[in-house]
């Protein structure tokens, strides 16, 4: 019953907001914001905490700035590709921080919905306060919440990330193939 239920429910809630087609946005989940990573660094060279970690996640915040910029940019063209009302090329995410909340974010501040495909994992719990509350999901199977990542998908965009992001590209790559 819950696996039909990780298929109606998203089924239902895309057809309600009128969601043909997403932009999947991957990438690490615990890349930092450009304004995080230079408090963290700022307290390191204060003597709290790994300086050298610190320079690192400052350099690496630039992806979380380009993938907010880009779903900034992309939320901006595809509402005005349609003025019937229909939602083209909605932004999606896996709904965690890092990348994910990036994509979220720079959608939200075009004013465009967005999507949150969040998984129930025991060590993590984080709310993206930056999805769209009618297309936040939450699944319990991650085949179905990948299922969900392909099945609307127009374009992936790829940034750098762990075993998480491999896994959900290569089951694209798989599935393409």
């Amino acid at each position: 019953m819950r696996i039909l239920a990780e298929y109606f429910e998203p089924k239902a809630r895309f057809e309600r907001q009128r969601v043909d087609d997403t932009i999947v946005f991957m990438g690490s989940a615990r890349t930092l914001s450009r304004e995080q990573a230079e408090a963290l660094l700022r307290k390191a060279e204060g003597g709290e905490g790994d300086l050298e970690r610190a320079r690192m996640e400052l350099r690496m915040s630039a992806y979380y700035e380009a993938a907010r910029t880009l779903a900034f940019r992309l939320t901006e063209w595809s509402k005005d590709l349609d003025p019937t009302g229909e939602r083209r090329f909605v932004v999606c995410t896996g709904g965690g921080p890092g990348i994910m909340e990036a994509a979220n974010r720079g959608a939200a501040e075009a004013r465009g919905m967005n999507v949150g495909l969040t998984i129930s994992i025991p060590a993590e719990d984080f709310d993206n306060r930056y999805v769209t509350r009618e297309l936040a999901f939450h699944f319990h199977y991650f085949f179905m919440r990948k299922f969900w990542f392909a099945y609307l998908a127009k374009a992936v965009i790829v940034f750098p990330g762990g075993f998480g992001t491999l896994d959900e590209l290569f089951e694209l790559l798989t599935l393409v193939q």
